[in-house]
């Protein structure tokens, strides 16, 4: 990541983090879910831009025994190609490493343009286990 991003623990404000959801192409949510999702994380991060705007963020969901799961990764398509996310992940892997327990149990979600990425920084397939989810009505 370039000299001129800062990273800061924590999550960026909420307003912020709805932007970047929507902005990065993941779903949109309304204030009340994050909110809740911002109030709910084990840990978070995100970027400033060299004028302290938040271009980038993301967060780990955990119980705080063994399992962990990365969320939320977001960056701001024009601040993309720089190696922010690359910071997020490795930042938020990091904190999980310096603070839960040895033997801990990673997860994320990696859609087609983050795959390379977590893969290079050592997440694996978990076939033949498949993802699944649920959306309540």
């Amino acid at each position: 990541m370039d000299a001129s991003y800062t990273l800061v623990p924590g999550p960026p404000p909420l307003d912020d983090s709805l932007r970047l959801r929507r902005d990065s192409g993941l779903t949109p949510k309304n204030a009340d879910q994050g909110a809740g999702a911002i109030a709910g994380s084990w840990s978070a991060c995100h970027v400033l831009d060299p004028d302290g705007r938040p271009v980038a963020m993301g967060r780990t969901i955990g119980d705080g025994g063994w399992y962990f799961h990365i969320a939320d990764i977001a960056t701001d398509p024009a601040h993309q190609r720089r190696g922010i996310g690359r910071a997020v992940v490795a930042w938020l892997v990091a904190d999980i490493r310096s603070r839960a327990p040895r033997g801990a149990y990673v997860t994320l979600v990696g859609d087609p343009p983050g795959q390379r990425l977590y893969r290079s920084l050592g997440f694996d397939d978990v076939a033949p286990g498949l993802g699944m989810a649920l959306l309540t009505d």
